[in-house]
């Protein structure tokens, strides 16, 4: 039999787990409960919240709504969200992260001060992505959002420049990024005017050291997430770049059986949006082989 082992440090981080416990709390006393967006992008887990009664809507779906209860996910949202849900007599459950919220006020804060110095406001993150949408929507929408190095062209370098990142994205990435973003001010004469502030958080970026490790303790991984997942893709890559024979699922029936032909030891992990029954359920499957 092949010897599974699900690491103990994946899993959902707590603003993830606070906001599908408030879901589960409310759907006790109810039987309906619109959530803006998807609760946490992880689909199986969606539609596990759905069939208790979870409707998940979009923006438009809330201008329509009146007199009812709406889940804010973890991920947080812009302030025109709760503008708009006092004037329908929406009752807002927050389930915002507080690291989320905590950062919301960090570049609300330093857009405020930016506008007296003709300064910009840059976010590392993902363009659509929930949180970094929430992010911008603390600079009336002016942030310039870079997803790579590609997206440097967006930044006037002349002028200063406040950096932060989507909580969820990678260490190394924003440091790679910072040292460009710095390079390209000092052609311009201009390093001092930037203000870099890693914003990542540490319950996630903890998880990529600890990955490191993981990943080269066993013969195969498969790293379970959704698609969706910003956070997935991150951690999914250090484990790729410590044990090549990484997998990237969804669920056990992604698995092809011939990754584990001859292996004596399979991890098991995700990311911070992925349930622990799902990590369990790919376990089972891969231990009756």
């Amino acid at each position: 039999m092949i010897q599974v082992t699900i690491d103990k440090n994946s899993g959902y981080c707590f603003g993830v787990e606070y906001a599908i416990q408030m879901a589960e709390d409310e759907l006790n006393d109810s039987n309906t409960l619109y959530c803006l967006g998807d609760i946490v992008h992880n689909d199986m887990e969606v539609q596990r919240l759905t069939n208790k009664g979870l409707k998940i809507i979009n923006h438009s779906d809330l201008q329509e709504l009146r007199d009812c209860k709406v889940l804010i996910r973890a991920h947080g949202e812009p302030p025109e969200t709760y503008q708009l849900a006092l004037q329908n007599n929406i009752e807002l459950i927050d389930a915002s992260c507080p690291v989320v919220l905590k950062l919301q006020n960090r570049v609300k804060n330093a857009y405020d001060q930016s506008v007296g110095e003709n300064g910009q406001i840059v976010i590392y993150g993902k363009e659509g992505h929930a949180e970094v949408i929430g992010l911008t929507g603390q600079t009336n929408k002016e942030a310039v959002i870079i997803g790579g190095e590609a997206d440097l062209a967006k930044i006037d370098f002349s002028r200063p420049v406040t950096f932060f990142s989507q909580t969820t994205k990678s260490t190394e990435g924003f440091y790679k990024m910072k040292g460009l973003i710095e390079g390209k001010m000092q052609e311009a004469g201009n390093l001092t005017t930037l203000d870099a502030n890693d914003s990542i958080c540490r319950q996630v970026s903890n998880r990529e050291p600890q990955l490191e490790k993981f990943s080269q303790q066993y013969d195969v991984i498969l790293f379970v997430s959704g698609k969706k997942s910003s956070n997935g893709k991150a951690l999914y890559s250090v484990c790729q770049k410590f044990n090549p024979k990484s997998y990237f699922i969804a669920s056990e029936t992604e698995i092809d059986n011939t990754w584990l032909e001859g292996i004596e030891t399979v991890g098991i992990c995700g990311a911070t949006s992925t349930p622990m029954w799902l990590m369990e359920q790919v376990a089972t499957y891969v231990r009756s082989l």
